[in-house]
């Protein structure tokens, strides 16, 4: 039985840095992809990153690029997303899901995942 915990998240103003981490565990869990999902208030779930390959693929959204990294530690069974350079857009519910492995074209199809963490809430202030 897969297990997502996720940890971090809270309020900061624009330009600000916080970092989310979640906590996983279940079977073959090295070659699941394990990505995080934001949703504001009133949109869908949108894709943000994603890592997979046993933490050596990342793949990124439009929004992520250049701001955004995402790191597995195997050791602590742990992904890492670093978020720098937050703005007002960047907030919302943020959720760590995993499924099976993933390319850039599926990883942020949220029909691919079938666990997911309770959520964290991030609010970027301008």
């Amino acid at each position: 039985q897969v297990q997502l915990a996720e940890s971090g998240g809270g309020s900061v103003q624009a330009g600000g840095s916080l970092r989310l981490s979640c906590a996983f565990d279940g079977p073959e869990h090295s070659r699941w992809c394990i990505t995080y999902f934001r949703q504001a208030t009133g949109a869908e779930r949108e894709g943000v990153i994603g890592i997979t390959n046993g933490g050596r693929t990342q793949y990124f959204s439009d929004s992520a690029r250049g701001r955004f990294t995402i790191y597995q530690d195997n050791f602590t069974k742990t992904v890492y997303l670093q978020m720098t350079n937050l703005i007002p857009a960047d907030s919302g519910v943020y959720y760590c899901a995993a499924g099976p492995p993933c390319n850039v074209g599926s990883f942020n199809q949220t029909d691919l995942y079938h666990e997911w963490g309770q959520g964290t809430l991030v609010t970027v202030s301008s």
